[in-house]
């Protein structure tokens, strides 16, 4: 398979933190493939390719045929963005579980399929994967599934393979990337990770249900062309395509991209009966619904707090995990 078939990379321009990721190790087939394919996963940090498992140390690529070491990867991984459980989805959508030292054209006990992990809190999380695929086979699964026993990093020429040589050999299927539920890539972080990720107004505004300063926010009057997505979860909301000036001082739109992202409730606060507009995933507090839009748009207007949006430019959205909103954006 060739490499300018993957799709794009989703997590360019995400920032982690490294003290709150997790790792857990697969080995399915070539290391190169494998690789290529975590790395597009959202959510994933950090993957790197190496050998696991094995009777010797610092193996080198020559030497694993004889010593016991799986070509293996590293996937690190931010559990508020993918859970270990839809890791293991993705996994078993690219091997054959009950194919023993054999994947696809690569042979040899190197070639094994296997689950390796360093925190044994992960192991009932991956039992139970292991007994759901086995329910769709009629062959025993024979993945090995072992705390991980040492991991050596392969050689540099090794190390995102795929990337540096576009036409390298590939027995992954990259289109299983596509079968997954969308709703797994936006995810609430715990509360202390959104305090530390937003500022004092982004905070107020989006948890605490505070209204920003009209005329001085940062998109009221940004007529860029992009997405609007929320601070918090990254889940897309709203396009410039329905965006108009309302003469409000707030970003104001016709309609967010899909009703399904948004939560409407009465508020009752200030005196005053409004509709007050929430993300659905991220539960953030977004503004207020109006019935005073352009008519001939429904007569609606959402009128939304900059605080509580990230606005990626459609120069962006493509390599920010958003290219299939392109086709709206006119």
């Amino acid at each position: 398979m060739r490499n300018n078939t993957l799709p794009v990379n989703p997590n360019i321009g995400i920032e982690y933190n490294v003290d709150e990721l997790g790792e857990i190790f697969f080995a399915g087939g070539c290391f190169w493939g494998v690789e290529a394919y975590f790395k597009r996963i959202f959510g994933v940090a950090d993957v790197t390719v190496g050998y696991a498992n094995g009777k010797t140390q610092k193996p080198s690529y020559y030497d694993i045929a004889t010593t016991g070491h799986v070509e293996a990867v590293s996937v690190k991984y931010d559990p508020n963005r993918v859970t270990l459980h839809t890791l293991l989805e993705y996994f078993f959508k690219i091997i054959d579980p009950t194919s023993l030292n054999k994947q696809g054209n690569d042979v040899g006990t190197q070639c094994r399929t296997g689950i390796y992990y360093k925190d044994v809190a992960d192991l009932d999380i991956i039992n139970s994967a292991i007994e759901n695929e086995q329910i769709k086979l009629k062959q025993p699964i024979v993945t090995e599934v072992l705390p991980l026993d040492n991991y050596y990093l392969a050689e540099g020429y090794h190390q995102d393979y795929l990337g540096k040589n576009p036409e390298g050999y590939c027995h992954i299927d990259f289109s299983k990337l596509n079968d997954t539920v969308k709703q797994d890539l936006y995810v609430k972080p715990k509360q202390e990770v959104i305090k530390r990720k937003l500022n004092a107004l982004q905070y107020k505004v989006t948890q605490e249900n505070a209204t920003e300063a009209q005329f001085s926010n940062e998109y009221w009057d940004n007529h860029k062309k992009g997405i609007y997505v929320d601070i918090v979860t990254g889940e897309p909301l709203f396009i410039s395509t329905n965006k108009f000036d309302s003469g409000c001082g707030w970003p104001s739109f016709t309609r967010p991209i899909n009703s399904h992202t948004i939560v409407e409730n009465v508020d009752a606060s200030h005196g005053m009966r409004r509709t007050e507009v929430r993300s659905k995933v991220g539960d953030s507090h977004l503004g207020h619904l109006f019935d005073d839009g352009p008519v001939e748009e429904g007569g609606l207007r959402y009128c939304i707090n900059s605080a509580s949006l990230r606005f990626v430019p459609i120069e962006e959205m493509d390599m920010s995990g958003y290219g299939e909103f392109l086709p709206l954006i006119k």
